[in-house]
């Protein structure tokens, strides 16, 4: 919650509460007071922090309180004698309304992200690539080639001036509040949330080059919902990209100012026998994998100077790393069959394109929430679900049999792949969208289980402190100490050893 807008609202309870214990003929100059103090506040706060839509009934009690204490201050007569009734009706309707505000400042804040923990400040560019040998097969239009929209996160010399926004496209927030069930106004006001970068801040001469990490956001998803996790790798001496997934973000836009959303959703329904989901996941995973080869394509040419950019010549590619989360977790498991890729990571991901490889023979860390790993459990128990869990589920037995059949075949190649050099562990009290910023966007996604029940805060800093030494283990050869096992400073994680 931000100083102004707090010292708003707690000005609105002071005019309140003035105005129902005072009487009538000692209220009128300590409302008057009160009302100009408040219009103050209102004022400073539109123009230093900015206004939105959850303080509303806010700046309508402020005006409405200024005027009426303002006519009655300055006429003799004041105000004609409002009957009980009435003004019984009008305490209690602004004594809702506070409580109203209230819970909307607390259900979405203008949230502060994590402070990135290393010790480089960051700087972020973003870059604009089109593949002109890939057809784009998500448009409905089908017109033009693959486009990507790619931020990246840097180590960057000392910055000046304020801090990029978090979301600095802001035209794709009403997608954004549509694709979790909301209005399209509800979350204009992450257009005030700032991030701990500095656009286009020169990259620090601290080292003569930085290991790279390719970053994929889940369906539905969007780069800027990793801005966390990239500006904490990017602070310890990384170049982190994180790729908008065209078509399978929530909304892209790009710089001729056109915006997409996501149209994958239509490869999934629930006419669609498993197979055929199977098969369509299969289909868009390697669209996906194919835009972290092309992204990498890219980098190559900044490298090289072919693509203009400051990070050229600074990209150490004998060291290139990948994550992802969800789809994106899957996506970072078979990039990783790249030669080019030296290490990577799922966050709560389940694999696609199972039957077209074998295990991958490389160092890979699968970070799990609680409940996925419960799900895989019931695979490894050989759980039976009964009609009344099938019921729940809105399955059928025949869907769940192919499903655990699938599931079996993933925990294979886990194992095959943790068993030369990897790890699969999960997080005690976590859930899917821990992964990602959006455990920050409202307290109330605790309540709902949407996030689980680990603060925001602490399962951020579990993530990165794993991803941080995992990616130290092997694209820096150092750290690498978390990767032995238990820690205690750490007691929420739990390690797999047996995946079958």
């Amino acid at each position: 919650m931000r100083l102004f807008e707090l010292l708003l609202f707690l000005s609105n309870i002071g005019l309140f509460t003035l105005t129902v214990l005072l009487k009538k003929e000692r209220r009128r100059i300590p409302v008057f007071v009160a009302s100009g103090i408040a219009s103050l506040l209102l004022v400073i706060h539109w123009m230093v922090e900015g206004c939105r839509v959850q303080l509303f009934f806010a700046y309508c009690i402020t005006i409405i309180f200024l005027t009426l204490s303002g006519y009655n201050y300055f006429k003799k007569n004041g105000l004609k004698k409002i009957p009980r009734f009435i003004l019984g009706s009008a305490y209690t309707a602004i004594a809702i309304i506070l409580i109203v505000t209230a819970g909307l400042m607390y259900a979405f804040p203008v949230f502060k992200l994590p402070e990135p923990t290393g010790e480089f400040k960051v700087g972020t560019q973003t870059f604009h690539f089109v593949d002109p040998k890939r057809e784009e097969i998500f448009d409905k239009t089908r017109e033009g080639k693959r486009e990507l929209m790619v931020q990246v996160w840097y180590p960057a010399q000392a910055g000046t001036g304020k801090y990029a926004p978090f979301i600095p496209d802001t035209r794709i927030l009403r997608y954004m509040a549509a694709n979790y069930g909301l209005p399209g106004f509800t979350l204009q006001h992450l257009k005030y949330v700032s991030s701990h970068a500095y656009s286009g801040a020169e990259l620090s001469s601290a080292q003569t080059s930085y290991p790279m990490i390719l970053a994929n956001p889940g369906f539905g998803s969007s780069r800027f919902l990793h801005t966390s996790q990239a500006e904490n790798l990017a602070s310890h001496g990384y170049i982190v990209a994180v790729i908008d997934h065209t078509y399978n973000t929530f909304a892209t836009e790009f710089p001729d100012g056109r915006i997409t959303t996501s149209t994958t959703n239509d490869l999934f329904s629930p006419d669609h026998d498993y197979r055929t989901e199977s098969g369509n996941r299969d289909k868009l995973g390697k669209v996906l994998t194919d835009d972290v080869a092309f992204a990498l394509d890219q980098f190559e040419l900044i490298q090289t100077g072919q693509i203009p950019s400051h990070l050229k010549g600074r990209i150490d590619l004998g060291h290139v790393g990948v994550f992802g989360h969800s789809i994106g977790g899957a996506t970072a498991y078979d990039a990783s069959y790249d030669p080019r890729i030296t290490a990577g990571i799922d966050l709560d991901g389940g694999l696609y394109r199972l039957r077209d490889r074998e295990g991958l023979r490389k160092p890979f860390l699968f970070m799990n929430s609680e409940s996925e790993f419960e799900r895989l459990k019931r695979v490894m128990d050989n759980h039976t679900y009964t009609e009344e869990e099938l019921k729940r589920m809105g399955n059928t037995r025949e869907w769940m049999d192919q499903v655990t059949e699938d599931k079996k075949l993933e925990l294979e190649r886990m194992r095959e792949t943790v068993a030369p050099g990897g790890q699969f562990l999960y997080i005690d009290n976590t859930e899917h969208l821990n992964f990602t910023d959006v455990q920050y966007i409202s307290p109330f996604f605790k309540m709902l289980g949407v996030t689980g029940k680990n603060g925001p805060e602490r399962a951020n800093s579990v993530i990165n402190a794993y991803m941080l030494d995992f990616f130290d283990m092997y694209l820096k050869n150092q750290g690498g100490i978390l990767m032995k096992g238990p820690d205690s400073r750490f007691p929420e994680v739990k390690f797999v050893t047996k995946l079958l």
